[in-house]
């Protein structure tokens, strides 16, 4: 019976004008009622999860900073910070190439230190906690990086995926949107997340559902026994995971929550 459930967000669970369907909040009540933990999975900040979901906060675990931060209400459960010695080298490395826009992504807030558009936006849409500072160097220290975003303007599956990992060889690099690069601890990501809740609330694997559709969900998808790909997801992640269902535009997330919350209703072993 299923116990857990997680979803990515952008291009999973929002749809593509970038809003949560409203139906989301009956059905995590619901979950909730049946003993099932839900969790948003996202590279998003803390901060922006905890709004984005605020009538439904108290029922939630949040997996944030694409798994290197897990929030519980106010409570870190877990956290897999960039080491500050890496930082500096890792800037440099992401500032000698062109048309790369880096931010820091701390525990509590990001900092970008660019206001060139569209990067300046979309900072300040997917961080409630976002301050524009002028050096990231200053930044170093101040509070633990969870992760370095990278918005690269001319597409990321083309340009810095291509580039930064062979740059950064100590540091997990790994797409998470068409223009977004993340950049982390080398044990940081989706999956490792969900292995610690999994151990913490005495989770078996098959017990876990996720959706997600980005390389940066893989390792999420692959440590719960069933795994989602909305139609529109990365075509290679579609082909590793298999499991297809409607777009994003098409409520896919929403359609298959309710089909899986009626079968637990009904005792229907999944």
């Amino acid at each position: 019976m299923i116990k857990f459930i997680a979803t990515d967000l952008d291009g999973t669970l929002l749809t593509d004008t970038k809003e949560l369907p409203e139906e989301i909040f009956g059905l995590i009540e619901e979950f909730s009622e049946q003993g099932v933990l839900f969790a948003p999975a996202s590279g998003r900040q803390y901060a922006n999860l905890r709004k984005l979901f605020s009538p439904v906060k108290d029922l939630l675990l949040f997996i944030c900073e694409n798994g290197a931060l897990v929030k519980k209400g106010e409570r870190t459960l877990f956290l897999d910070p960039i080491e500050d010695a890496c930082l500096k080298n890792a800037l440099d490395e992401i500032r000698a190439l062109p048309h790369l826009y880096p931010m820091l992504c701390g525990a509590d807030c990001a900092y970008i230190e660019d206001s060139a558009m569209p990067f300046f936006q979309y900072a300040m849409l997917s961080y409630t906690n976002c301050m524009k500072v002028n050096d990231l160097d200053g930044v170093i220290g101040r509070e633990p990086i969870c992760k370095i975003a990278v918005y690269d303007e001319i597409g990321s599956a083309k340009n810095c995926i291509l580039r930064l990992p062979v740059r950064l060889p100590h540091l997990r690099t790994i797409l998470s949107g068409p223009d977004w690069c993340d950049i982390s601890a080398p044990t940081a990501n989706k999956g490792a997340a969900i292995r610690f809740l999994r151990e913490k609330f005495l989770l078996r694997k098959e017990e876990c559902v996720a959706f997600g559709d980005h390389m940066n969900d893989y390792e999420m998808l692959r440590e719960c026994g069933t795994a989602y790909v909305p139609e529109n997801a990365y075509p290679p992640l579609k082909n590793l995971i298999g499991r297809v269902i409607p777009s994003n535009g098409e409520r896919g997330v929403i359609v298959k929550l309710r089909e899986l919350l009626r079968q637990i209703k009904e005792g229907i072993c999944l």
